[in-house]
């Protein structure tokens, strides 16, 4: 039975890639068909124990042999991810909040670029200064930070209500050498749910298919306005994907 046949999203080969390359790109230390963990030395410093849990359910953890012996992993033992996690809590390594992963399944991929997008929409430049000036200037400083929209990113694109820059999305490349580029977008609230949001995500996105690019949406867990816009917008979840806290100093 194919994946189509039983619904299941079939995302890029560059996205699938990019994961198993995250996570597999080493020694398996354990792996069955719910849980698989595998030791990598070369992972960075603010990287070095990362999990991923699929949309079918399936968890991946890697971490480099450094932290493996801390927790006290061996290659003999049986492991499941509540005994993982177990392992990383006495040991002191706390992991960050989720984000949840999204993209466009490559059936969705298709629409969009077939679609025509209605609306006061363009790319934004360096010449739209002012006009975002005045877009920034009229959101709180929370929601700046959560979107991380800015007029200097690889693309930024807008939409307008009236001559006013209602609602904005900017990308940039989320690693060097992976055609992956991460989103962000920020709608004023006078102008919330219009669909400006989603239709700037459209825009953005069929751009930067256009150059080579996947999309990447990206948000925490209990941000329930976020996860129904990429909803709404054609992305589909991927996974819920962890890394280990900042704070932490194992």
């Amino acid at each position: 039975m194919t994946d189509q046949v039983r619904n299941v999203p079939v995302f890029s080969q560059t996205i699938t890639d990019f994961w198993r390359g995250q996570f597999l790109n080493g020694d398996v230390l354990y792996s069955d068909e719910f849980f698989t963990v595998a030791i990598n030395p070369t992972l960075d410093e603010d990287s070095r124990v990362m999990m991923l849990e699929t949309s079918d359910g399936r968890v991946m953890a890697v971490l480099t042999a450094e932290l493996a012996d801390k927790i006290g992993l061996t290659q003999q033992q049986s492991l499941s991810e509540s005994t993982f996690r177990q392992k990383l809590n006495e040991a002191g390594v706390a992991l960050h909040g989720a984000d949840y992963l999204f993209y466009f399944s490559k059936a969705d991929k298709s629409v969009l670029l077939q679609e025509n997008l209605e609306g006061e929409l363009r790319r934004l430049t360096e010449q739209d200064e002012s006009v975002f000036s005045d877009f920034t200037s009229s959101a709180s400083e929370q929601d700046l930070d959560d979107a991380y929209v800015e007029l200097d990113h690889w693309a930024v694109f807008g939409s307008f209500e009236q001559n006013r820059l209602a609602s904005a999305a900017s990308m940039y490349p989320w690693e060097e050498d992976v055609q992956i580029a991460d989103l962000g977008v920020l709608t004023l609230t006078s102008f919330r749910g219009k669909g400006h949001a989603c239709k700037v995500v459209r825009s953005i996105c069929k751009y930067a298919y256009g150059q080579g690019y996947e999309p990447q949406y990206r948000c925490q867990l209990d941000n329930l306005v976020s996860t129904a816009l990429a909803k709404a917008a054609g992305f589909t979840l991927f996974g819920k994907w962890e890394v280990i806290s900042p704070d932490c100093n194992d």
